[in-house]
């Protein structure tokens, strides 16, 4: 493994994100909204997210900057990240398959919305955001760049820690006990942990 080759790799799952989210953004487009908690700070919120996870990573690889802050090249450490971009894709993909007319990027609930907690949703409540934390983690093992690497993790970490408490309170306001109860059972991100 090159630095040219993790760079791609990490191009090519980005793709693969967008591949994958692509047919499940223009399916779900059309359905009426029940509730909405679509505001400033949201659009703000995805807009670091999309920052960490996609812009800054996305102008290192095309462009090298900034170059003078990249670290001493592990091809180990590019390859753990290769693995770990893999698992994220695949969760991502088992999710929103899983999620089908269920998912929005933003926080909404749609019409005929229903809890789901079949399939990866029976472990954890946010599967989706366990794949973006592995993205995250990928991303800073693949780009040996104290800029680039680590950008993920600070965008999508803004984005969960502001995030998940009103996504949750939007879920016990639209499903009451029922969420309490999937809540009580399962794991927010990651099994035994959170």
């Amino acid at each position: 493994m090159t630095p040219l080759v993790a760079k791609l790799l990490h191009l090519g799952c980005m793709v693969g994100w967008w591949i994958i989210r692509r047919p499940f953004a223009r399916k779900t487009r059309r359905i009426a909204l029940a509730r909405n908690a679509r505001d400033a700070r949201e659009w703000a919120l995805l807009s670091i997210s999309t920052t960490g996870l996609g812009l800054i990573p996305l102008s290192y690889v095309l462009t090298g900057f900034p170059a003078f802050a990249n670290q001493a090249f592990s091809p180990v450490r590019a390859w753990v990240g290769a693995v770990v971009f893999a698992a994220a894709l695949a969760l991502f993909q088992v999710t929103h398959k899983t999620l089908g007319r269920n998912w929005s990027v933003t926080l909404v609930v749609r019409e005929g919305h229903a809890l789901v907690t079949q399939g990866v949703y029976r472990y954890l409540r946010h599967p989706m955001y366990a794949a973006f934390w592995l993205w995250a983690v990928a991303q800073a093992l693949l780009l040996q760049n104290w800029v680039a690497g680590p950008a993920g993790l600070i965008g999508f970490g803004t984005l969960y820690a502001f995030r998940i408490g009103r996504e949750e309170s939007l879920m016990r306001a639209t499903f009451g006990a029922d969420w309490d109860a999937y809540a009580a059972r399962t794991w927010r991100v990651v099994p035994f942990l959170h």
